[in-house]
């Protein structure tokens, strides 16, 4: 079974956390939440979900991984500009790991420069910004490209959950 990073922070997209998480490690995947701080409790924004961070990124390695899961809401703008996420993210895709990010989850892949000539969907309303990191904006419930798998919001959750455990 995968090893899985799930990158967190405050205010992510309840349900675009949970469903994962609960699906992959109900497939028997063993995951990990990252965030900036060790013991940090994180809360959805919606106010349904909690976790605690159980370690942070500055104690771990992307060698350590198989696959990397980045759910929406306010939680990648929390993460994007941290250089420890950035050069987490780019390890993970630098050994070609499957990548699942969803909603605004592809913000962090274009702030590690990530997403030139990669065809990638996100929240439609980050279509110019994911375009102009470089990307090929495509309208769809999961979009993957080799390592990348990405979904637009939370309707999509069983499609990106259905990619994820293709690849896994």
């Amino acid at each position: 079974m995968s090893k899985i990073a799930f990158l967190l922070a405050n205010e992510f997209e309840d349900s675009e956390m949970q469903v994962p998480y609960d699906e992959l490690t109900k497939a028997g995947h063993e995951a990990d939440i990252i965030g900036l701080e060790k013991g940090q409790k994180v809360t959805g924004k919606n106010g349904k979900a909690e976790y605690t961070i159980e370690k942070a990124i500055t104690d771990v390695q992307a060698s350590d991984y198989d696959a990397l899961v980045i759910p929406g809401g306010s939680s990648p703008e929390n993460l994007r500009l941290n250089p420890d996420v950035l050069n987490f993210v780019t390890e993970i895709d630098n050994a070609n790991k499957t990548i699942g990010a969803i909603c605004h989850g592809p913000q962090i892949l274009a702030s590690a420069d990530l997403l030139k000539g990669r065809t990638i969907t996100s929240y439609p309303p980050l279509k110019v910004d994911m375009i102009n990191a470089g990307a090929n904006f495509k309208d769809g419930e999961a979009i993957v490209d080799g390592n990348l798998i990405t979904s637009r919001i939370p309707d999509d959750e069983p499609a990106f959950v259905r990619e994820l455990l293709k690849v896994l």
